[in-house]
């Protein structure tokens, strides 16, 4: 399933390259027992469970990407995570890139101290030590993307994720990766209109896909969410959550989530 060439095998590869300097700073040995002392995870599966009555909202601390560039500075990571959930989001996602995202596993643990609702962990994962080191920062959930990972890899890393007691949030772009996550036993599952090497939106991509997406799954839609009329189309289309990053550092985060909220 792992898409060769082009720029999500750049940032796959990047990602790897950055954990493999801390490793040297942070042997595994080490990482894994600071994730066995980490206080137990919380319950994803739940805080993000569907609703009959609203969408959940999963809220992104994002300082930049690769396709618009610098977002905004978010010199305080906790206090926007602070902000979006007494605002009324599900769950936090923290980016931890480095270098076309400008994030941390620094943010990460900032935010950690600083909400009681799910931490995510979102980055270009493909080794057990970036694993390891999320839940050794605070981390509930583990972004795996089926398009970066082979199967079995898929697998590892997903079984490993769970036997650390998080849940791992499985990411699909087309048909294929949706039915390697689903095969995998994915229980929340992500549909991302934004294709990771062209970074070009397919506003239609969830409506098509999320019918293939059995009751038992959490579904989340994920980019191609600016104003509310998106997030009433999402939710239309069968969304559990919608995943939001650009239009919250860029607007007030409070009126848009209330606003996403009530859509």
């Amino acid at each position: 399933m792992v898409r060769t060439g082009g720029l999500l095998a750049e940032l796959t590869a990047g990602a790897a390259e950055d954990a493999e300097l801390r490793r040297l700073r942070a042997p595994l040995a080490e990482v894994e027992a600071a994730a066995t002392a980490a206080p137990p995870p919380r319950d994803a599966l739940a805080a993000l469970a569907r609703d009959p009555r609203r969408v959940r909202v999963l809220a992104e601390v994002k300082r930049a990407s690769p396709s618009r560039g610098a977002l905004a500075e978010i010199a305080d990571p906790a206090a926007l995570a602070a902000r979006y959930a007494a605002a009324g989001a599900s769950a936090i996602s923290v980016l931890t890139e480095e270098r076309r995202f400008r994030g941390s596993l620094a943010d990460l643990e900032a935010v950690r101290a600083a909400v009681d609702v799910p931490v995510l962990r979102k980055d270009f994962v493909s080794s057990e030590y970036q694993v390891l080191e999320a839940r050794a920062a605070g981390a509930d959930l583990v972004l795996l993307i089926v398009a970066a990972l082979e199967d079995p890899a898929l697998r590892r890393l997903k079984a490993l994720v769970e036997e650390l007691g998080m849940t791992a949030f499985l990411e699909a772009h087309d048909e294929r990766e949706l039915d390697a996550a689903l095969e995998a036993g994915g229980r929340l599952v992500g549909v991302n209109a934004r294709d990771l090497d062209t970074f070009e939106l397919d506003r239609t991509l969830f409506g098509r896909l999320a019918p293939r997406i059995p009751d038992d799954v959490i579904r989340v839609a994920e980019s191609a969410v600016r104003t509310p009329a998106d997030v009433t189309a999402y939710r239309a289309a069968g969304a559990d959550v919608v995943l939001v990053g650009e239009a919250l550092v860029t607007g007030d985060p409070a009126a848009l989530l209330s606003a996403f909220l009530e859509a």
